[in-house]
Parts: C-alpha cells; sequence; structure tokens
C-alpha cells in the first residue's frame, strides 16, 4: 500500500515524498480507517484526501465551504489529467443535473460539493447510485457549535452514512481547539477514528507583537529590515489599496487584493506577487486560502484579527519552505477595545436579524414559500443603501442567517462562462440548417471541444470565439444567448460578483425560527475568543509560541527561543522561568476547584505577593485561567460553553 502511495503522488503529483505525517494519514485512510487530520496552514491536507482516492476505484466525495478554494482544486487536478467537478450555491439546476449524473455513470473521480447542497433531492438521488471510496470533510471545525467558523449544514454530513455506511470519512482542518476536535469525531460519528494532530510549533516562525501608535511607520520599518516576500493584513479594503500606495510611494513593489475586485484582476495580481513581481502582497483575509507560496519571509497584521484561530493561520502563511521568518502583530491600545465591541456586534439582535430578512425578500420581490435554493447577484452596499441600513451590522445580520441555515452569502469568485449540448447531433445538425447565422459558431464549437459538448459542461471563452470569428463579443453572447432559448444549449454566462442563496423556501420574517439561546452562546463565545486573541497581544511574559500551544491545547514546556518575548526574557535572565513557576503554582492550587481570597491563594500556593505575582495573576485572568467572583474570591474559570 505504501508503495502505491508513492507511486501515486511522484506520478500524479511530482513529489518524491511525503511531508511529515501526511504518509501516517493517507494510509490511514487507505486502510478503510475514519481518520481527523490536523494538519497547520501549508501541511498539505489536501494530498491527505487526493492521494488515497485516486488509489482506489471509485469516487472520492469533498466536502467544503470555501468555493474559490474547490474551484482551485478542481482546475488543478484537471491539469493533471484527472476529472473532477464541483457544485456550489450560484449554478443552474440543470448544471447540477448534469454534473451529478457524469459522477454515477461517468468516469469522475474528485465531486467537490459545498456543505448546503448535501440535503437537496437533486443531490441525493444521485448520492444513492454513485460508488464511492472516500468521503473527504475539509474545514471539518466547521461542524463545531465551538468552533470560530460554525456552519450548521456541516451537521448533515454524518446522514451520508445512512446511504454509504462502509465508506471511511476523513475529517481535514487546520486549527482546533481539543474541544472542537472532540465535536468533529461525535458529530460525524466516526468509528473508533485514528486521528493525528502534527504540532502547532513552528520553529522557524518568529511571532512578534508591536504595541504602535502610527502602525503603517512601523510595518514599513520592519519591511526595511526583513527582505523578501510579505503579506500585509489589514481590515478593510479601502486601507488595502490605500496602504500598498503608500508602500510604493516609499519605493517598495507591492499591490492590494480585496473580495471586492473583478476576478481578473484579481488573479493577476495574485500571481504576479507569486512570481516575485511584486514584493509585498497587501491584502484583506480574503487573501491566501490555498495560495503555495513557500517563501514569503514576513506575515504583517496592522489589525488584531476576530481570534487566534484566524490568525494562527493567516500567520503561517510566513516560512513555508522552513527558513526563518517572521509574523509581526501591530496593534494601538484603542483596537484591544474596537475589538471586543465588535465581537459583541457580530450576533446583532433579533428583531435587525428578522429585518434584514425581509429587506433581502423584498430587494429580489419574493413571495412567502418561494425560490429554495434560489441564486442572486447581491451588492450589499446598494441592499443597504436602499433600505437604510447599516452595512456591518446588516452583513453580520446575513451570517446570523447563514449560521440558522436559511440563507448563504458567497464572496465574488470567478464563474467563467460554460456551455453544453443538450440535443444530439441530429437535432443540431438541423438548427445549422435552420438557422444559417448560428452554423458558424455551431461548427467552430464542434472544432473546439468536439464530443465533450454532449457530455458534460466545457468552458468557454468569448472573447476567443468572437476574434476566430472576426466579429463582436457581443454578438457570440447574442448567439449563445440564442442556442439557450432554443433549448439546443445551455448556456452560462460568466459571473463575478458575489451571490445570495435562500436556502429554505422564503418565511414569513416575523416567524422566522431563530434558536436565540444558540445565537446568545454563539455572541458569548465570539466574546471569548476576542479576550484570548487581545490576551495574546498583551501578555509579553509568556512565550508567544507556548501562548499559541496553550490555547489548541498542546501541552509544552519549551519556548520558542526566537519570539519576541523569548528575546526579551533571555536579556533580562531567570525572569521567565520564574514567571513560568509562578504560574504553575497558582494553578495547581486552584485546580481543585476551591476559591480562594487573594492573601489565601498566596499562602496556599507558598508565593510571595509582590509586583511579578500579582501582574502574573492579572495576565491569568486577561486570559480566561481563572476569574474573580463579585466578592472578590479567585477560582479556576471553567469554560461554562464546553
Amino acid at each position: 500500500m505504501k508503495s502505491k502511495a508513492l507511486e501515486v503522488l511522484r506520478k500524479v503529483f511530482g513529489y518524491q515524498d511525503f511531508r511529515p505525517m501526511q504518509e501516517e494519514i493517507v494510509l490511514s485512510v487507505s486502510s478503510g480507517k475514519d481518520t481527523l487530520a490536523l494538519l497547520p496552514t501549508g501541511g498539505g491536507k489536501s494530498l491527505c484526501f487526493q492521494v488515497p482516492g485516486l488509489m482506489q476505484e471509485g469516487l472520492c466525495l469533498v466536502v467544503s465551504p470555501l468555493i474559490a478554494l474547490m474551484k482551485d482544486q478542481v482546475d488543478n487536478l484537471r491539469k493533471k489529467g484527472i476529472n473532477a467537478v464541483a457544485v456550489y450555491s450560484g449554478m443552474r439546476k440543470r448544471e447540477i443535473d448534469t454534473l451529478l449524473d457524469n459522477c454515477v455513470y461517468g468516469d469522475v473521480k474528485f465531486l467537490y460539493v459545498s456543505p448546503e447542497r448535501l440535503q437537496t433531492e437533486i443531490f441525493l438521488a444521485r448520492f444513492k447510485k454513485m460508488k464511492l471510496s472516500l468521503i473527504a470533510v475539509d474545514e471539518a471545525h466547521c461542524i463545531s457549535q465551538w468552533g470560530y467558523d460554525f456552519r450548521p449544514p456541516y451537521l448533515e454530513i454524518a446522514k451520508l452514512r445512512e446511504t454509504h455506511a462502509k465508506v471511511p470519512f476523513i475529517a481535514l482542518t487546520a486549527s482546533a481547539t481539543l474541544e472542537v476536535r472532540k465535536d468533529i469525531m461525535e458529530k460525524l460519528e466516526m468509528r473508533e477514528p485514528r486521528v493525528f494532530v502534527q504540532s502547532f510549533a513552528r520553529p522557524n516562525l518568529s511571532f512578534v507583537v508591536r504595541k504602535s501608535e502610527n502602525k503603517l511607520e512601523k510595518a514599513v520599518e520592519i519591511l526595511q529590515k526583513v527582505p523578501g516576500a510579505a503579506i500585509i493584513y489589514a481590515r478593510n479594503r479601502r486601507g488595502t489599496k490605500e496602504i500598498s500606495d503608500h508602500l510604493q510611494r516609499l519605493g517598495i513593489s507591492s499591490t492590494f487584493y480585496h473580495a471586492g475586485l473583478e476576478g481578473k484582476v484579481r488573479t493577476t495580481r495574485q500571481s504576479e506577487w507569486i512570481q516575485g513581481k511584486q514584493r509585498v502582497m497587501v491584502a484583506t483575509n480574503a487573501f491566501g486560502m490555498g495560495i503555495d507560496k513557500p517563501d514569503v519571509r514576513v506575515v504583517l497584521h496592522l489589525d488584531l484579527p476576530e481570534n487566534l484561530e484566524n490568525y494562527y493561520q493567516e500567520a503561517g502563511r510566513a516560512g513555508r519552505d522552513g527558513k526563518k521568518s517572521f509574523a509581526v502583530l501591530i496593534y494601538q491600545e484603542m483596537d484591544r477595545e474596537k475589538l471586543l465591541e465588535k465581537a459583541e456586534k457580530s450576533y446583532p439582535p433579533i428583531e435587525l436579524i428578522k429585518r434584514v430578512y425581509q429587506c433581502l425578500a423584498n430587494f429580489y420581490r419574493l413571495a412567502v414559500g418561494s425560490n429554495q435554493m434560489s441564486s442572486f447577484d447581491f451588492d450589499i452596499h446598494h441592499f443597504t443603501r436602499t433600505y437604510q441600513l447599516d452595512p456591518l451590522l446588516s452583513y453580520n445580520a446575513l451570517k446570523v442567517l447563514e449560521e440558522e441555515t436559511m440563507v448563504l452569502l458567497s464572496e465574488s469568485v470567478h464563474n467563467p462562462s460554460t456551455l453544453h449540448v443538450l440535443v444530439d447531433s441530429t437535432r443540431l445538425y438541423e438548427t445549422q440548417i435552420r438557422f444559417e447565422r448560428l452554423d458558424p459558431l455551431i461548427k467552430l464549437l464542434l472544432r473546439m471541444h468536439g464530443g465533450e459538448l454532449f457530455a458534460s459542461y466545457v468552458i468557454i471563452a468569448e472573447s476567443k470565439l468572437a476574434t476566430a470569428l472576426r466579429i463582436t463579443e457581443l454578438e457570440v453572447e447574442k448567439m449563445l444567448m440564442q442556442l439557450d432559448e432554443l433549448g439546443v444549449m445551455a448556456y452560462h454566462p460568466r459571473k463575478n460578483k458575489p451571490q445570495v442563496t435562500f436556502l429554505t423556501p422564503r418565511m414569513d420574517a416575523g416567524k422566522l425560527p431563530l434558536d436565540t439561546k444558540r445565537i446568545a452562546s454563539r455572541r458569548d463565545l465570539a466574546v471569548k475568543k476576542a479576550r484570548s486573541m487581545v490576551a495574546y497581544a498583551v501578555n509579553d511574559k509568556l512565550c508567544r509560541t507556548l501562548q499559541v500551544l496553550e490555547y489548541f491545547g498542546e501541552e509544552s514546556e519549551q519556548p520558542c527561543g526566537i519570539c519576541d518575548v523569548c528575546l526579551n526574557n533571555r536579556n533580562s535572565g531567570g525572569e521567565f522561568e520564574r514567571r513560568k513557576i509562578i504560574r504553575q503554582r497558582f494553578l495547581k492550587t486552584l485546580d481543585g476547584g476551591e476559591a480562594f481570597s487573594l492573601l489565601k491563594l498566596f499562602e496556599a500556593s507558598g508565593l510571595k505577593k509582590d509586583e511579578v505575582t500579582v501582574e502574573e495573576l492579572r495576565c491569568m485572568e486577561d486570559e480566561g485561567l481563572i476569574e474573580t467572583g463579585k466578592d472578590g474570591w479567585i477560582k479556576r474559570k471553567l469554560n461554562e460553553l464546553y
């Protein structure tokens, strides 16, 4: 089995050997074992299901919430000669029909599906007939209510076992706490799963935090000290352009990226940065997923991320080649309060959520009970201006509606034009005779794509067709639309706008079945995670890597030696060791569940009350490890959400 796995890896993907832990995961999956794999960003998660999928007969079903990543992986597999397809929101019913039929009767090897499609009739009818080898669940943390990116449709995945009981599952994620890992295995009903967790420690990555009133000036200073490719993460779209322009004026080559740019522009800028034509990419967090650039030397954050999971993933895009790199977080004092306020607002009042849903239904003129699984182009700025809504609160309300499985909001992803012949060759020939104007276009399409046009949807470029026929692109589009109206071909023009999909029939907004208790607990969780992010930023006494490891439930007492805290501790003698002992004594004393007054706690811990011990106690409270009651007594904090 190992030799076969290596053969696939070398022949198909061009790698001579697996990365650490990949081989064990591949062999576990290939032997039919349910498997949970935690590999940090850049750890090569996709190969862990693609290699086993190619080793065995049958289809590999991949569930993923990230449309851009799905499309990217499908394109890469096709370039390697592997038949892969994707079904996601925004596609027409007849296109989905054809793709799923090919998964049953054709030679499709990988089917990528967004989670909200799993329980639709059109999918389930074909799913029963598919010959499956493996079900892969990517971004598996989305199944856990205690994760940072909970997606209710993920809860439906386990139902797939009812149809294909013997097919093994592999769940993959880059970041999950101990509670989330346990939840993943329970919710997916994994049977004696094998669990693989690669250490969250990155020995070559120096985590650094800098407090600065002029964040951009500090960022420039760092870029001048650290040569090589860089990413700067900024919170809003306008900021990405302003920062990039400022860097260019200083002679630092840079470009900017966000989801509001046209698909071609995003692709071009991404390509230029990967090829080294631009040194710095200034971007919102829409950038980076699936980007394979190993030589990024520094990742700079100019705003506090929403949680440590996001920060770890984004920072982890530095130094994938194993060489010394830096992840630098720059913040101001006011950023702490802004982040906590943002977390509070991430789950708006119930009445506002209902109002946004009503406005959305009015926006598209939808009748109650209609338009289940219908998708529409969506411009949030136009929408909020039309109904005089606050853009941020409206976006957050839509995300809550997404968590409640009522709508789905997809950021802009470039979907190229596709075409599929719906009739047999005789009927197509009759169309050529009857509509002489369409004949040259049909002949050109058959010459370019042949029988593939009859078997499935093919990607077309109207500009190339126009050049070949020596007519305008608009004329080509009109001819393709005519073929679509005649029912001869299915023509789906390219899309490049965000989409909103109604996952259920349109409801009465006043009677929306919102789970208010769950929404409240999610709000509490968002605030808790924001506090953990703030605690990481302000804690300049404990090794940054140890802080990250502790958050993700990985035990270690070995400081990294290269973060800003470790370097400061090295310069100040045994300060670090002393603080570690203080912390361990406090926790050991409080682990029995008993509450202590401040003086009694020091007495029971055998510690002297001084500036350092009191400060360490305060840090532990900021990190959510302990809490002080209204009576002033201190106890170990138990997370009520778990």
